[in-house]
């Protein structure tokens, strides 16, 4: 059990480590990508807003 129990966990940490890259670069291209900057900006300036 142990055997099974040290590939399951070796197999979460490195395919959940590049899960987590590949998200994370994802989230990154989404919030930089050009197309996204003026709701982005809009969405920034809510707060600053007097109703």
């Amino acid at each position: 059990m142990n055997e099974t129990y040290t590939a399951v966990a070796g197999f979460a940490q490195t395919w959940g480590l590049l899960y987590f890259v590949i998200l994370f670069a994802i989230v990154v291209a989404y919030a930089l990508w050009p197309k996204n900057r003026k709701s982005f900006d809009d969405a920034a300036q809510i707060p600053l807003r007097e109703d």
